[in-house]
């Protein structure tokens, strides 16, 4: 039964995803905050779904730990559960990404209109100049919040990759402080897109870190430490239930 609700909402993900592409990308024209906005409404939809169609039910805790001032978000990223929630929540939003991601049929093209900040790995040094320099234009002129992943990639559940020090520069840069996320959703949502297992994801957002006064490998040392020791106290979320 499981596997049929799996291969439901992937078969949706297939419909809906060049749908809300060809809406996104029909709104060029209007102000980033509303083309963000329909992003939103696109990943609103598909945590919904997840819910109630693959039963990956959640919880947010530490929700007043949300700074009133503009801040970056850095996220422990295990699954692609996450990257919906936090485009619904924090809007509007911006994701540090690699621009290949623009290059993806139907989803790169929303993304593009969403007013991400891409990095091209290539240019060295330039590319985290340029980063920083779009990162304060989209905190301090468009009223957004950033968005990044500083292990690059998904790492599978349970374990750990190597983070990288592009969110804490931004941070540091732009004179901002840090709000780490912690969550368990890769247990119920790994990596494989057919295999999705019913349990409660908490997302846990922890106390901001000012950068003020730390060092690059001080301020990204302590939010690994942070994230992952609330990543371990979380553990896995998945129930016994398989019908």
């Amino acid at each position: 039964m499981q596997t049929l609700r799996n291969i439901t909402y992937v078969l949706l993900q297939l419909l809906l995803t060049p749908v809300f592409a060809f809406i996104i990308c029909a709104s060029f024209w209007t102000p980033p905050k509303v083309r963000n906005e329909l992003c939103a409404w696109y990943t609103r939809l598909f945590v919904w779904l997840a819910k109630h169609l693959c039963r990956i039910n959640y919880v947010v805790e530490g929700w007043q730990n949300v700074p009133k001032t503009p801040f970056i978000v850095l996220s422990k990223h295990s699954s692609t559960w996450e990257t919906l929630m936090l485009e619904s929540v924090f809007t509007p939003g911006s994701f540090v990404a690699k621009k290949e991601l623009l290059w993806v049929p139907f989803f790169g093209w929303g993304f593009a209109l969403s007013s991400p900040i891409t990095i091209d790995r290539k240019a060295g040094a330039k590319s985290m100049d340029k980063m920083i320099e779009q990162g304060k234009e989209r905190l301090n002129k468009r009223g957004f919040t950033i968005v990044i992943f500083p292990e690059g990639t998904r790492i599978p559940a349970g374990t750990k990759g190597r983070y990288k020090t592009g969110g804490a520069r931004l941070a540091i840069g732009c004179n901002v402080p840090v709000l780490p996320i912690a969550h368990n959703a890769g247990y119920c949502w790994p990596r494989h897109p057919w295999k999705k297992y019913p349990g409660t994801v908490t997302m846990s957002v922890l106390p901001p870190i000012d950068p003020a006064g730390r060092s690059l490998n001080e301020l990204n040392e302590l939010v690994e430490r942070v994230i992952e020791t609330e990543v371990a106290r979380l553990g896995d979320p998945r129930t016994s239930v398989s019908a």
